[in-house]
């Protein structure tokens, strides 16, 4: 019997088992009532429609980027995320950036129309050596570089210690040389700081005078040290010992006057306002002795006799770094056949002797202390000792 065909519309149903082959997609047409659950491993390739995927089922598996909270953030929003880390107040509406995560000191920047920023309790700053003494964050600058203070709170206030260079000791002529004065001493509390950089000076020790048998002029004066609107003046040179009427040099400290044949040379008072030291010693009129220079606590010793150099001026204390050292001592002046002038406590260096040929002692570095002055030509006299600078303030609580 011939097959004919059979026309579409005179087959109502078929059975799945009845086709063999393969049927075009094309021809096959599904209803979505006709796919109640798709399992998503079967979709490997295409891609859906933005429209197709609710923002619901996006964010609820994504990061929230932003830390909302119905307050502001304080220093002690400790964020995860560190700088970079927005938060929002989601009763006022503002926005805060961090720009510092540091714990408990935390900086949060307004970027919005807001009244500013969450302010800092304690400056925020760096620059020197830092180190930490209890709740007190201490600045010390042995050199001269920046303080770049870059967030401060409502009432910003820190405590300084400003302490010039010393002025060199005065070398031999017809006697023995002057002492070296102290570098000028300064030190207060409660001092204001804005945001900003402020330069740092620290003053170089002044240089010794130079050796020989008829020295007339003086030992180099120290550098002035310098914080913001404080200058502490640099120490005054000692006297060297050739000629009539040396007197040492004014500055921070007086130098001690040189032996000047028969008539000894006083050291100059402090020149600058307010005192930051005192005077330089006086070398007797028939001695071959110079005076010491002058110290942040006390003058510079007039000399004790014919042959003795004077003793330099005592410095003064200071516990700023941590601990308590003294500062701005006055250099020792020289002498003939007894022991120079013992140089001030606070750096100050000792002066030399002719006799034993005994070279002076320079000021220590970084404490201001004044050089030691010469006698003879082969009694090297010493250069003064270079300031600092020290600033410190309360960082946590």
């Amino acid at each position: 019997m011939a097959t004919s065909k059979i026309k579409s519309d005179s087959i109502d149903t078929i059975a799945a088992t009845k086709l063999t082959g393969t049927v075009d997609n094309a021809r096959i047409t599904l209803d979505a009532a006709e796919i109640p659950n798709l399992d998503a491993g079967k979709i490997t390739t295409g891609s859906l429609a933005n429209a197709r995927v609710p923002a619901s089922a996006v964010t609820q598996h994504a990061a929230d980027e932003i830390t909302k909270s119905s307050s502001n953030p304080t220093v002690s929003t400790n964020p995860s995320g560190g700088v970079g880390t927005v938060y929002l107040n989601t009763t006022s509406g503002e926005m805060f950036n961090c720009t510092n995560a540091t714990a408990g000191s935390n900086i949060w920047i307004n970027v919005g129309d807001g009244t500013g920023g969450v302010p800092v309790p304690y400056p925020v700053a760096t620059g020197g050596t830092i180190t930490t003494d209890g709740n007190f964050k201490i600045h010390t600058f042995l050199t001269s570089s920046n303080f770049v203070v870059s967030a401060i709170p409502s009432s910003p206030a820190v405590s300084y210690l400003v302490v010039a260079g010393a002025g060199g000791g005065g070398a031999a002529g017809g006697g023995g040389g002057g002492g070296g004065g102290a570098g000028g001493f300064r030190t207060a509390t409660g001092f204001t700081i804005a945001a900003t950089t402020y330069a740092i000076t620290v003053g170089a020790g002044g240089a010794a005078g130079p050796s020989g048998s008829n020295n007339t002029g003086t030992a180099g004066s120290g550098g002035n040290s310098v914080f913001s609107t404080i200058t502490s003046a640099g120490g005054g040179g000692g006297r060297n010992g050739g000629a009539v009427g040396n007197h040492g040099v004014a500055g921070g400290s007086g130098g001690g006057g040189g032996h000047a044949n028969s008539t000894g040379g006083a050291g100059n008072t402090p020149s600058t306002t307010p005192s930051q030291g005192n005077a330089g010693g006086e070398s007797t009129n028939s001695g071959d002795g110079g005076g010491g220079g002058g110290g942040a606590g006390a003058v510079g010793a007039t000399t004790p006799n014919a042959q003795a150099g004077g003793a330099g001026g005592v410095g003064t204390a200071n516990s700023y770094s941590g601990s308590a050292v003294t500062y701005a001592g006055g250099g020792g002046g020289g002498s003939s056949s007894v022991a120079g002038g013992l140089g001030g406590s606070g750096g100050g260096g000792n002066g030399g002797r002719y006799s034993n040929l005994n070279s002076a002692v320079a000021g220590t570095v970084n404490t201001g202390g004044g050089g030691g002055a010469g006698y003879a030509a082969n009694s090297v006299a010493g250069a003064g000792g270079s300031g600092i600078v020290i600033i410190r303030y309360q960082f946590q609580a």
